[in-house]
């Protein structure tokens, strides 16, 4: 029986977000070494075999799994000049039924950052999550003091909705979380930060 192999991809001003490839596995690597002093403050502890062929691997073979099975949508940001890879986007955790709703996460190297790249890639997958995946609500959260993670998200839209405590573990620590959301039908206006 031959597995059907899921195809997304998202074609934004200067991007194409699509999923991982095995081929990524050299320049994924050197971007997020490159950009670890950057990205490690943010992200949970890296695993010890986090830069291996074998654990990209298995990224690959999750993302793909993922997308077959409805649960997330994995995409690399994948820049059209050159072809370079500048981070990814995961639409997660996609809850179907009465919730309709997914969770979204993202990371970009540090050499790309601030060029408007992520909040291009979030306003496309948040449009995907809609209008292909009939989502009504896409969530996000980032730690109270990620500045710029924070000012991506309310120039794409998102309003700030609270406080999650002990939200996940990141670097080592159990951390609170400021929560943000996107609605399909949005009626709340301006929110502000706390």
């Amino acid at each position: 029986m031959l597995l059907r192999r899921p195809k997304v991809s998202i074609e934004t001003e200067r991007m194409t977000l699509r999923l991982p490839a095995h081929h990524d596995h050299a320049q994924w690597a050197k971007l997020r070494r490159e950009s670890a002093d950057f990205l490690k403050p943010w992200e949970p502890v890296w695993a010890t075999d986090h830069f291996t062929r074998k654990s990209f691997t298995n990224r690959v073979f999750w993302a793909h799994r993922s997308v077959a099975g409805g649960t997330a949508v994995p995409l690399f940001l994948i820049r059209r000049e050159g072809q370079i890879l500048l981070g990814a986007i995961t639409l997660d955790n996609i809850r179907r039924g009465p919730a309709q709703s997914g969770t979204l996460g993202y990371w970009i190297g540090e050499r790309h950052a601030r060029r408007g790249y992520m909040r291009e890639a979030i306003e496309a997958v948040v449009h995907y999550a809609f209008t292909e995946l009939d989502l009504s609500r896409v969530e996000a959260a980032c730690l109270p003091e990620n500045l710029a993670s924070r000012g991506v998200l309310e120039k794409s839209g998102f309003k700030y909705e609270g406080v999650a405590q002990s939200y996940l573990q990141i670097n080592g620590r159990w951390r609170n979380h400021v929560l943000y959301a996107s609605l399909r039908r949005d009626r709340r206006g301006r929110t502000g930060a706390g």
